[in-house]
């Protein structure tokens, strides 16, 4: 049997790749990426040559079996995604899920995740939060969801898109009142942010703004 490496990479700063992470990529047979455009760029930079093998939600079944069987035959194989820690609102479950049960060893090489950066720069509770993903891109879903959670003591992350991040405060502010939130983007870039106040003092500075880059907004939990 061989492994499969979960390996994280940088959400946007090179620098943040780990010594560890480049020695597994070097060692690995091939790689399996989201995108392998995305994915060449990071192991040109790192001058690493590897196979790929492209995995990403609409992926047949026959790609995970093919690598389940590269798997079985002992080679080795790092899973990465286009940016961050693999399986975090990533594809690539299935193949970890399945690798387990047959019995390959999967083993997690840690590093950089988005969501994790932009709570710990917070201000917020952060002994206790759930982290929810995106939320969903329809309205009434995405209302009913947040209704769901309008009682959760637990700080709360979520991941939004700049076409949807004014909509999707305007219903938090709505459901949950003029809560605290910090909402952060382009982490580890050159224009990285994160804006911290009430829901309604947040809102009012991105909505005089065009938007950019992926967000990670973070609020705090109900009133005990």
């Amino acid at each position: 049997m061989g492994t499969l490496y979960i390996v994280a990479t940088p959400i946007g700063n090179l620098e943040d790749m780990t010594l560890r992470a480049v020695r597994i990529l070097k060692e690995v047979d091939f790689v399996v990426c989201e995108d392998s455009r995305r994915s060449g760029m990071l192991l040109k930079h790192l001058e690493i040559k590897k196979p790929f093998q492209s995995l990403h939600d609409h992926s047949q079944r026959s790609k995970i079996d093919f690598i389940l069987s590269e798997l079985r035959s002992g080679k080795r194989a790092a899973l990465v995604s286009d940016a961050g820690t693999p399986l975090v609102s990533d594809p690539g479950y299935p193949l970890v899920r399945d690798a387990i049960r047959e019995g390959i060893r999967v083993e997690a090489i840690p590093g950089p995740s988005a969501f994790v950066n932009a709570l710990v720069v917070s201000g917020l509770p952060m002994h206790e939060f759930s982290f929810l993903g995106y939320l969903p891109q329809k309205e009434k879903a995405r209302g009913d969801m947040l209704s769901e959670l309008s009682r959760e003591k637990r700080t709360l992350v979520f991941y939004e898109s700049p076409h949807r991040i004014l909509k999707s405060m305007k219903n938090m502010l709505d459901i949950f009142g003029d809560r605290r939130v910090s909402v952060s983007r382009e982490m580890t870039k050159k224009f990285e942010e994160t804006c911290r106040g009430k829901l309604s003092e947040v809102l009012e500075y991105f909505g005089k703004k065009k938007v950019l880059g992926e967000l990670v907004v973070v609020v705090e939990g109900a009133e005990s």
